[in-house]
């Protein structure tokens, strides 16, 4: 709203309605600029200059010297080292242990039943009373290649620990917006087939890892013929879950039917080996005053 300076009026809805009439001006002029570039581009054809391209915090983003390319060569190198290349040499096959705090409720237990339908050869097991150092060795002992811990606060799921086995890394996500398939309107129903897995926006070495630690959860060859993709799409350093069916409507068009569940996930940290707080080595911890200092930077 605007203030009482711009406008040297002492009533207040006088000045909102003042306001509203700069806005809506402004608003018609754009317009009117808009439709002139329009028929300009129409008048004058191929022969016409580009479309100006808006201005968003995406691509306005702060430059990082960590941003890499897929194909550079000393990035190939170091995945080739890493611990998830085991995996993408299909070496390794996926098998998940999803487990939860020692005290949960019906929410996370109703959210780890979608987890153990979407991410195949994954088991849910209750934790009960066990230390999760305990957990982790066991999980190693019975040939699991990652654990997912979901923790809860307020009844209501809240964070993802995500531990690759058995030699790390470990991610702690910040989980919320969590919403389970029955709670979308219009969903479909979801099917036992491997899901085909799509990663957006991960262009940094920190982002390479986590994409890559995500990716490892499910198998390779995915079976086309349910149509199912999971996406991990990182905007802003969220990462957004979604999980959908595709539908051939026609040759060229093609519909989406979401399946559930969604949620949202916020890197916390990153460390080194498996989860250990109090003498594990971190590779990457998220200091909000310290870090967050300009909307337009990201670290994923």
């Amino acid at each position: 709203m605007a203030s009482q300076s711009r406008y040297p009026v002492k009533n207040k809805q006088l000045r909102l309605r003042l306001y509203q009439k700069e806005k809506a001006e402004k608003k018609k002029e754009r317009r009117t600029a808009r439709d002139k570039r329009k028929r300009e581009r129409e008048e004058l054809g191929e022969q016409a200059p580009p479309k100006q391209k808006p201005k968003t915090i995406e691509n306005m983003r702060v430059a990082d010297e960590t941003i890499v390319d897929p194909e550079d060569e000393e990035v190939l190198a170091d995945e080739q080292t890493d611990e998830m290349a085991a995996y993408f040499d299909r070496k390794q096959t996926p098998k998940v242990l999803i487990t939860t705090c020692q005290k949960c409720t019906l929410k996370t237990v109703q959210f780890l039943s979608e987890l153990e339908e979407i991410i195949p050869n994954s088991e849910v097991h209750r934790r009960k009373s066990i230390d999760m150092k305990q957990v982790i060795r066991q999980a190693t002992e019975h040939e699991f290649t990652d654990l997912v811990v979901i923790n809860e606060d307020r009844k209501q799921p809240n964070a993802l620990i995500l531990c690759h086995l058995p030699d790390g890394p470990t991610a702690h996500f910040k989980l919320t917006a969590v919403r389970g398939g029955w709670e979308i309107r219009n969903h479909g129903r979801r099917t036992h087939h491997r899901p085909e897995v799509i990663l957006n926006h991960f262009s940094t070495r920190l982002g390479h890892t986590v994409g890559r630690m995500l990716a490892a959860l499910f198998p390779h060859d995915p079976e086309f013929k349910g149509r199912t993709v999971v996406t991990f799409h990182n905007q802003r350093d969220y990462v957004f879950f979604r999980h959908h069916r595709y539908i051939f409507r026609s040759e060229k068009k093609v519909g989406m039917q979401e399946l559930g569940p969604r949620f949202t996930l916020k890197l916390r940290s990153l460390q080194q080996g498996t989860f250990d707080t109090k003498y594990g080595q971190y590779v990457w911890i998220h200091k909000r005053k310290d870090m967050d200092t300009s909307r337009r930077k990201f670290h994923l």
